[in-house]
């Protein structure tokens, strides 16, 4: 039996080292009436996404009040961890960006 393509053949999803670890490399499908047993606790908290602390609405009439609350959501969201925290730069970056907007 020859096959002419990878995909010819079902071999995505398999057992491997003796049956111990399952590998998929195709499309998983959980149905809503799968049962997870997670008793060791590896996905604690998984299921639901994290959330960071209300940050109440704007009321800025000007533009520079806008930029302070703006500013204020970055740092809620980078407290939170939902982005990465302010690279530090160093002189030479300065200088860099000074020389590419001139």
């Amino acid at each position: 039996m020859s096959f002419t393509s990878d995909n010819a053949r079902n071999t995505r999803n398999f057992m491997a080292h003796g049956g111990n670890e399952l590998v998929i490399g195709g499309k998983l499908t959980i149905l809503p009436t799968a049962e997870l047993d997670d008793q060791a606790g590896l996905l604690h908290g998984a299921s639901a996404p994290a959330r960071m602390a209300h940050q109440a609405e704007s009321t800025a009439s000007t533009v520079a009040a806008l930029r302070d609350d703006f500013n204020a959501l970055l740092g809620a969201l980078s407290t939170a961890g939902f982005m990465a925290p302010v690279a530090e730069t160093t002189p030479e970056d300065d200088t860099a960006s000074e020389a590419q907007t001139e």
